[in-house]
């Protein structure tokens, strides 16, 4: 027998996500009721998914469960928000019962790793898409934004860079990858690891900080825009993989760890006199950094190879309706 929309959210739905006393009211009724703490910031973001746009066809469910997910708690990291309660809207085809086994299953594992409640949302039929809203805390003053950066400052990027890219490549069989490589990069694009602790760690410290969901060249243009600076990096500093590093000439150079995009690690600036502060704070946090820059006040991106040369930073980054 086929499973109603209350019968779909009151199985796989309705606990998949940590209990929080925070929640006065959750899923089930017209609207979540929340307790906010006082003298909070309530940090807000939400990111839709859509099948064949934001991930392969063939994902797995679980997978599909933990990256809806990983993607907003992305966003929260960013901002030095502690993440708290999201609401997940389903657009499925066919209420299918291992499917959603499995997708609630991925959903659920991250949201409790994170302490995070599942508060609300909504089903419906059609082309399989996710859309996720997550809510999280940041003191006042204490937010992490794009606009701080200041020339002299650092610049530095969480994690490795360019393994979800590898791993495109390598399903649309652009590159040949051995069994154990592509299960290695297939990982970093299905379940990326929100920098959650880092984030927390660098409030106070950084003067700015995006996530890199779009590539580096990318992202870091936008903390360039909205700060009014510009920046060269290195990229012989740039963090890659072993898997990465021995076929970066075949996966095109440079282009995968600058704008590859799926990375979701933490690119940041920080002040050259807060440079030990940062590092220890992040070590403490289980997430070291490395530094692959400096913001500079001329205008633009300038990427300098270890001999010297330049190369185009390629920052044009996903446009769903650009040219």
């Amino acid at each position: 027998m086929a499973l109603s929309e209350f019968e779909l959210i009151a199985r796989y739905f309705s606990h998949a996500g940590a209990p929080r006393e925070d929640v006065a009211l959750g899923v089930g009724d017209d609207c979540a009721l929340l307790r906010p703490p006082a003298g909070q910031l309530l940090a807000l973001t939400t990111d839709t998914m859509v099948d064949g746009v934001h991930f392969p066809h063939a994902t797995r469910p679980g997978d599909l469960g933990h990256k809806a997910l990983a993607v907003n708690l992305s966003d929260l990291a960013a901002m030095g928000a502690e993440p708290a309660w999201v609401t997940l809207a389903l657009t499925l085809p066919a209420a299918d019962p291992a499917w959603l086994e499995a997708f609630a299953g991925g959903f659920a594992a991250l949201a409790r790793e994170h302490g995070v409640a599942l508060v609300g949302g909504d089903t419906t039929r059609g082309p399989l898409s996710v859309t996720v809203q997550a809510h999280g805390f940041v003191p006042p003053g204490q937010a992490l934004t794009r606009g701080g950066a200041r020339p002299g400052d650092l610049v530095y990027v969480t994690g490795t860079l360019g393994d979800a890219g590898l791993a495109l490549l390598a399903l649309r069989g652009e590159i040949r990858l051995p069994g154990p490589d592509l299960a290695a990069v297939r990982e970093r694009l299905d379940r990326p690891r929100p920098r959650v602790g880092a984030g927390l760690a660098l409030r106070g410290i950084a003067s700015a900080c995006i996530d890199i969901s779009d590539g580096l060249a990318a992202d870091l243009g936008h903390i360039l825009e909205a700060s009014g600076a510009g920046a060269t990096l290195h990229l012989e500093r740039l963090p890659v993989s072993a898997t990465l590093a021995a076929r970066l000439a075949a996966a095109g150079g440079w282009s995968l760890p600058l704008s590859g995009g799926d990375d979701y690690e933490l690119c940041f600036t920080v002040p050259a006199a807060r440079q030990g502060e940062a590092e220890r704070a992040l070590a403490a946090a289980g997430c070291p950094a490395d530094r692959v820059g400096v913001i500079e006040a001329a205008p633009g991106l300038r990427c300098v190879t270890p001999e010297g040369d330049s190369v185009d930073a390629g920052r044009g980054g996903w446009q769903h309706f650009g040219g």
